[in-house]
């Protein structure tokens, strides 16, 4: 009988009590976001009209490295958390690799992905406040999901504008938020100035996260008692899913090692810090050596080929300038099947680490993604969602490299959300219809000339 133990569980009693803010143990703080009408450092009311108080503080908290989560996110975290730390051992048989690769299986909350670890606790703070309705912007629709059962669990009313390319190949999310009671509109739409004035300007537009997060602002701007939600990109997001890591550590210490390496897919950084900062805390504090690696699409590659600066994090300009790795806010990226990771730029906090190399980036093309997808899926069991896919490519690669130097290496990856809802795209990778997309240097250079005037 072996008595190899496969998956690690925390009582929910051992459910974390605080998230980890990085901000608070780094060296060099993220430069502050502008404001874009004054181009002055961004105060936390300055931010009040679009979030919930309380956001808007632990946006710009660089001081306090533990922030308490609320009693009632607490007890909602119970639903699913703690979520399984899994030993990936079909997946090292498949490989043949004498590394322990490890992953944070995320998929397993109620709608599926992380996304709800934030969608919660922003739902919660907007109730707290006396909001009554919340609007937000969603991808291939995993946060847009969450943020609809969420604002319906605190009873708010949501409305989400769904990035139209994915509105259309993503059907069952946009069926799962409307069983949750949201109103869901394809974006860009004729409802908003901002989604009136992209369609004049190109009238097939497919839509980005960024048309998307536009017509989300400008909606909340113009509703009485309406605030705008994030599910990624901004500080406090990715402060909510640092529970995914916090409790990884735990989960580790009972598996008896430590990660030599983390990784995250990236899209605007909130599952790759919330698996990653808790550990990296270590590092920057005690000089642990962890190799941090963010795995992007190769047609959006914000981190390896971006440039930073300050920009936009919507294609209107209604945000605050943000000092990050961008691709440009204009940036419209190819239709991946990979919504979630489809842009333009990374958050402040990521964009500080990777400039002062205490992570690294890969960017990875489509077909890699859905070859790991499919070899996990078979060696594990679990259908991964396209995001998770990079993840588990860039895992691969690394458990792949120590095949070839038999070193045994630790390899923690997240499973950020499975792709039972994302079928089609599989569908069209086991039929050859996909492709691999990538950008010329010519391309990128155009595009970030634009923001050379901000």
């Amino acid at each position: 009988m072996s008595n190899k133990q496969k998956r690690f569980l925390l009582p929910e009693d051992e459910i974390p009590r605080y998230w980890y803010n990085i901000q608070a143990d780094m060296k060099n703080k993220p430069l502050p976001p502008l404001n874009p009408r004054t181009k002055e450092p961004l105060k936390p009311e300055d931010l009040y009209p679009i979030f919930a108080e309380e956001l808007c503080r632990q946006e710009l908290n660089q001081t306090d490295a533990w922030i308490e989560i609320p009693e009632e996110v607490r007890e909602m975290y119970k639903y699913y958390r703690s979520t399984p730390l899994v030993r990936a051992y079909g997946l090292e048989e498949a490989l043949g690799t004498p590394a322990h690769i490890y992953f944070k299986n995320e998929s397993v909350s109620p709608i599926g992905s992380h996304k709800l670890n934030s969608a919660l606790a922003q739902a919660y703070y907007c109730k707290k406040e006396g909001v009554t309705n919340v609007t937000t912007e969603t991808g291939a629709g995993q946060w847009g999901a969450a943020l609809s059962y969420a604002a319906k669990v605190f009873g708010l009313e949501a409305a989400v504008y769904q990035v139209k390319i994915s509105y259309e190949q993503k059907p069952y999310r946009r069926s799962i938020m409307q069983t949750f009671g949201a109103q869901v509109t394809p974006s860009p739409s004729m409802s908003t100035r901002a989604g009136k004035d992209i369609l004049t300007r190109t009238p097939n537009h497919q839509g980005s996260l960024g048309t998307a997060i536009s017509e989300a602002i400008e909606l909340a701007r113009t509703t009485p008692n309406c605030k705008y939600t994030l599910g990624s990109v901004l500080s406090h997001v990715t402060l909510h899913q640092t529970v995914i890591g916090l409790e990884a550590e735990k989960q580790m210490e009972m598996a008896g090692e430590y990660p030599d390496v983390v990784i995250g897919c990236f899209g605007g950084g909130s599952n790759f810090g919330g698996i990653c900062f808790p550990f990296m805390r270590h590092t920057i504090l005690e000089g642990k050596q962890t190799r941090y690696v963010a795995a992007e699409p190769n047609s959006c590659p914000k981190l390896t080929r971006g440039k930073f600066h300050y920009d936009y994090g919507d294609e209107a300009g209604y945000t605050p300038l943000l000092p990050m790795f961008t691709l440009g806010h204009n940036f419209a990226p190819a239709n991946i099947h990979a919504g979630g990771l489809r842009y333009h730029g990374a958050g402040v906090i990521v964009s500080q680490l990777l400039k002062d190399k205490l992570m690294e980036a890969v960017d990875i093309p489509q077909l890699e993604t859905f070859d790991a997808g499919c070899l996990f899926a078979r060696a594990e069991g679990i259908i991964p969602a396209p995001e998770s896919c990079h993840a588990i490519a860039a895992a691969i690669r690394e458990a792949n490299k120590c095949k070839e130097t038999g070193e045994e290496k630790v390899i923690l990856f997240n499973l950020s959300g499975h792709g039972l809802i994302d079928m089609s795209a599989y569908d069209q990778y086991l039929s050859g219809n996909l492709m691999n997309y990538s950008l010329e240097d010519e391309e990128i250079e155009k595009n970030l000339k634009d923001i050379e005037l901000l």
